[in-house]
């Protein structure tokens, strides 16, 4: 079985691109993030003529989340449970949640499309909520897997954090190390303490990021943000991994790149 993530930076200007995707790398499921669009608006219509079923959770024309699958597609959920709301005013006392997280049972995983918050910066409520939002996503997945030793999870997406300095072509060119501050990285690694692994780094080592400014992707300026968890039980079953940095490549390209996994 292989499983994708991709952040594909607004469906709608790249379905096309997406549909490519998943034909060369013969997908079974792909994750994907950054729609930008309502969920009534996703072009569920081709992928369907594909053979493949969808997922999707948009609120707005920001963030988005779907789920791709043709190996089924049941329970999905539309947030995680202690999911943080976040909201331009602190006074707010129930701050709407985001369309973040996208979770259902594929080919017996459970699944997650995640867009973590960005931060914004190290003194803005963006990056709290980041932080908040990765504790509470570590407390439902280590939940889950407490309860169940044999537990199938995969948690896929963009998490907007470079975990080590080799991630990043120069730590010195981000504003206030955003993605890479002690704080991120360790709630970026405390998955690991509960036994999650993160699969695709013994495999792969391109970036999954290169801005579209200052010709960034043709000098290799990128960074790594794009990662897959998974529990324990599900991590043993891992053959390998890849980033198809050429995704990148040619007019209407995203942003980001897919990276895959293939499971035993």
């Amino acid at each position: 079985m292989k499983i994708a993530t991709w952040n594909v930076n607004s469906i709608r200007a790249r379905v096309d691109r997406v549909l490519a995707v998943l034909e060369r790398h013969d997908l079974d499921v792909l994750a994907i993030q950054e729609l930008k669009c309502k969920s009534e608006q996703f072009p569920v219509v081709p992928f369907a003529q594909a053979g493949y079923e969808v997922a999707v959770h948009g609120l707005n024309q920001w963030n988005g989340v779907a789920i791709i699958s043709r190996v089924g597609l049941a329970d999905v959920r539309r947030s995680f449970p202690g999911q943080p709301g976040f909201s331009k005013d602190p006074q707010e006392a129930d701050p709407p949640v985001e369309a973040r997280a996208l979770g259902a049972s594929v080919g017996g995983m459970e699944l997650w499309s995640v867009y973590v918050p960005n931060g914004r910066g190290v003194n803005d409520p963006h990056y709290r909520y980041k932080l908040d939002f990765l504790a509470r996503l570590r407390e439902y997945a280590a939940g889950v897997t407490r309860e169940q030793s044999d537990a199938q999870v995969a948690i896929m997406g963009d998490w907007n954090v470079i975990p080590t300095d080799t991630d990043v072509w120069d730590p010195e060119a981000i504003p206030d190390h955003l993605y890479m501050t002690p704080l991120e990285r360790e709630a970026f690694f405390a998955f690991e303490a509960d036994g999650f692994a993160e699969v695709t780094r013994a495999h792969a080592t391109n970036y999954t990021f290169w801005d579209y400014q200052q010709l960034h992707f043709p000098r290799n300026e990128g960074m790594r943000i794009d990662y897959v968890y998974a529990s324990p039980a599900l991590a043993q079953r891992v053959l390998t991994a890849q980033i198809d940095r050429d995704e990148r490549k040619g007019k209407g390209a995203s942003d980001h790149v897919p990276v895959i996994v293939e499971i035993a």
